[in-house]
């Protein structure tokens, strides 16, 4: 399995994402320039954190706007998985590849601590290593992590069993404690904690390695498979 980890300007999450899926998992991977715009060779795309353009206008908001998310946005649609991180997550929203928005923190502040999780759906690409209603530890590490979604869409989500994620205690203001979900066709994920951040114990937990365990056990078996 091949993972391009988009790099945009002002990318800082990029290398971690890197390692995680390169050095831990010990799968291929390649850094690629957001100015390249062909990914037809990658098996799945991680969009990862940082600082987008400098979060000018909205966090994530010009990143969707950049050539690379014409070939996001066609592969999404044909199953690709694609996962999106903290501001990868602001840009899938603002791409509209997610429902919702990521507002500031409620309180104002930049955190960057680790915080307990709530496996909501253990039934997708990137959770089926998990137990329904366990309890992860993921670091975060953003000033906009603030999930906001209209009433009729948190419905649909809740319908749907979009919501993947939940905080065990809310630490920026997410509606219904949301801290990450997958689109309908349940190949894009959004998420503000980082996973790639929680690969080895050695960091303090080694709760993410599982997500992305999970996403190379579902490819084998759904892609390769049939191929």
């Amino acid at each position: 399995m091949r993972f391009a980890v988009i790099m945009f300007p002002g990318s800082n999450c990029d290398y971690d994402m890197y390692y995680a899926v390169k050095e831990i998992l010990g799968k291929d991977a390649d850094l690629v320039w957001y100015e390249n715009s062909n990914l037809s060779t990658y098996d799945a795309i991680l969009l990862p954190g940082g600082f987008s353009y400098g979060d000018y206008l909205r966090s994530g908001a010009v990143a969707a706007t950049s050539k690379v998310m014409n070939q996001i946005k066609e592969h999404a649609a044909k199953g690709k998985p694609i996962l999106g991180v903290c501001n990868g997550f602001q840009v899938l929203t603002e791409a509209g590849l997610l429902p919702g928005a990521l507002l500031r923190n409620q309180n104002l502040s930049f955190m960057c601590h680790y915080e307990s999780l709530y496996v909501e759906n253990d039934q997708t690409l990137f959770t089926s290593e998990y137990n329904p209603g366990e309890v992860v530890r993921f670091p975060i590490a953003h000033g906009e992590g603030n999930y906001f979604c209209d009433n009729n869409t948190l419905q649909s989500l809740k319908a749907n069993n979009q919501i993947v994620f939940t905080y065990q205690q809310n630490p920026n203001g997410s509606v219904a404690d949301i801290a990450g979900i997958i689109n309908e066709s349940g190949n894009v994920l959004g998420m503000m904690p980082h996973p790639e951040r929680a690969v080895e114990a050695m960091l303090g937990s080694d709760d993410g390695l599982r997500l992305f365990k999970s996403l190379v056990r579902n490819w084998r078996e759904t892609y390769v498979a049939n191929a």
